[in-house]
């Protein structure tokens, strides 16, 4: 019968007040909300770089820098283990190609060349739901003495893919400190990263933040040359000068310590000189380091380098056993903070190279918002001056629901804190088309019922039931279609279908229980005998 339980009305009244509740939020400024006590909801819903415009940037890993980088340091491994004990004579040690090859001088050695650079092809765990591991390196070993380490392609596509999650989380901590509003960060294929920042006004900004390696070592100084005119010795490097046009400087080439033993950086202000400066404090283990350094080398200089760059290289004058420091030079202000945000989140893995970059305008978003508007608009008068028009009443009632699942729509939104692109208000607005359709479904049961010449209540209870089972079917499977594009695809499709399928369960939530509600009080008060539809 066209009963609702008392307890039912109150808790479908609850949720749609509970849901005006959280939306009222978005029709207040950002400071009117933190004025407010703590107990008021103060989540409103953040819009897309489609509608408040921003920075859309598309990175792509450097493959060949990395894998350059890589075969290096291979390098490095691959004499340290030909020194081991007894040590195997070898000639030709060097990069070649997509690999790393040397001559054994002994074939009789060989075996112990195969056991020892076996070690080096470094086993890569290929997932976490098994599959065994996959090797970085190939090794080949010829009976003419020449030995091989290439780089698979299965191990370098592994390598890539590691690369683009870690640089994904060190990109997410440099946004988030420059505090714009919900950043986007996501991989595109098997080695793009899609960095989008709504409301970010300053893109060369972004760039300069996200694409920056910012890797960080500490050297110490053996001289100082005006121009690129020293030739680095065994175990030195020679380093430009950020701070001085023209200076290079000749550095050990062991670094003293890394940005890993760095567990915080601040922007600050020398006491002495008022000039922008970054202050620095290390780990316990670097703290330990840098006391032991500055100990022996009083007087020297050491040189803090970030991405092939001096950017200060100053003197030891005492022991700095504290385990904090400052880095000074030619900083303003906002390249103080940059560089501290850069230190703060760590080092990128590898080059980062700009595919494609756009800047969207707020011009273009207000434009984006206000077509929106006008289109949701006018299908919503259209909509419902078609359901007033066929239903009469029952369409007013109708369109009421309506407006309640957009409400309970924008209620999910801001209590997700997700971001609605232009793709996610043309999902609202397909939504109202569907939540009307449930409706017509509903009462045109309930018009075949009345047509049988069942009373009122019988026509309305049985419309009810038997429009149910279609109508959760057609939105299941639109459902389905919804979850597919949320999971397979990006940015604006994930817009799209995100406040889909929201729509999807609001409208079945309004079309069972508000619509029922409403046609159940109006039954109570007017009692017809037969329904007119």
């Amino acid at each position: 019968m066209l009963v609702i339980a008392r307890w039912k009305a109150t808790l479908i009244i609850l949720t749609i007040l509970v849901g005006i509740f959280l939306v009222v939020p978005n029709f207040f400024s950002r400071t009117t909300l933190d004025s407010l006590p703590g107990w008021v909801p103060k989540n409103q819903i953040v819009l897309g770089l489609d509608l408040q415009g921003g920075a859309y940037l598309l990175y792509e890993v450097d493959r060949k820098d990395y894998v350059h980088k890589r075969l290096l340091t291979l390098v490095s491994d691959v004499r340290r283990a030909m020194l081991e004990n007894p040590r195997i004579g070898y000639t030709g040690l060097g990069v070649q190609g997509n690999g790393v090859q040397l001559r054994v001088r002994d074939l009789s050695q060989l075996d112990e060349v195969r056991s020892r650079l076996e070690d080096l092809r470094n086993p890569l765990v290929s997932s976490l739901l098994g599959g065994g591991a996959v090797d970085e390196f190939d090794l080949t070993v010829s009976d003419d003495g020449l030995a091989r380490l290439d780089y698979s392609e299965a191990g370098l596509s592994q390598r890539v893919r590691g690369i683009v999650q870690q640089s994904i989380e060190v990109i997410g901590r440099r946004i988030n400190e420059l505090g714009t509003t919900e950043p986007s960060i996501q991989r595109q294929g098997e080695d793009r990263i899609l960095v989008e920042a709504p409301g970010l006004g300053d893109p060369e900004r972004l760039k300069a933040i996200v694409g920056q390696t910012a890797l960080l070592t500490f050297h110490l100084v053996r001289e100082t040359v005006q121009g690129n005119t020293a030739t680095p010795s065994p175990g030195t490097i020679v380093v430009p000068s950020a701070e001085f046009e023209g200076t290079f400087l000749v550095l050990d080439d062991a670094p003293l310590m890394t940005g890993e033993d760095l567990v915080d950086a601040q922007a600050s202000f020398d006491s002495r000189t008022n000039e922008p400066v970054v202050n620095f404090r290390l780990s316990t283990s670097g703290a330990r380091k840098f006391a032991e350094v500055t100990q022996t080398n009083v007087g020297r200089q050491f040189a803090i380098v970030l991405d092939d760059e001096v950017i200060s290289a100053p003197s030891i004058r005492e022991p700095i056993l504290g385990g904090s420091g400052q880095i000074s030079g030619s900083f303003s202000v906002e390249s103080a903070n940059d560089l501290s945000i850069l230190l703060r989140a760590g080092s990128l893995p590898a080059k980062l190279t700009i595919v494609e970059e756009r800047s969207v305008g707020p011009g273009l978003g207000a434009d984006s918002i206000e077509a929106g508007e006008i289109a949701s608009i006018i299908g919503a008068i259209a909509v419902g001056l078609f359901m007033v028009a066929v239903y009469g009443f029952f369409g007013l009632l109708a369109n009421l629901a309506v407006i309640v699942n957009v409400v309970l729509i924008f209620a999910v939104l801001t209590a997700l804190g997700a971001t609605l692109t232009l793709p996610g208000i043309a999902g609202i607005v397909l939504t109202i088309g569907t939540a009307v359709d449930s409706n017509v479904l509903i009462y045109e049961r309930i018009r075949e019922e009345a047509a049988q010449g069942r009373s009122a209540v019988a026509a309305i209870d049985l419309g009810f039931k038997r429009a149910l089972s279609t109508i959760v079917d057609a939105n299941i499977t639109t459902l389905i279609a919804a979850l597919a594009l949320l999971l397979l695809g990006s940015g604006p499709i994930r817009g799209f279908a995100i406040t889909y399928a929201i729509g999807i369960a609001t409208t079945i939530f309004t079309a069972f229980t508000f619509t029922r509600l409403l046609i159940a009080t109006w039954y109570h008060y007017r009692r017809p005998s037969k329904i007119a539809l």
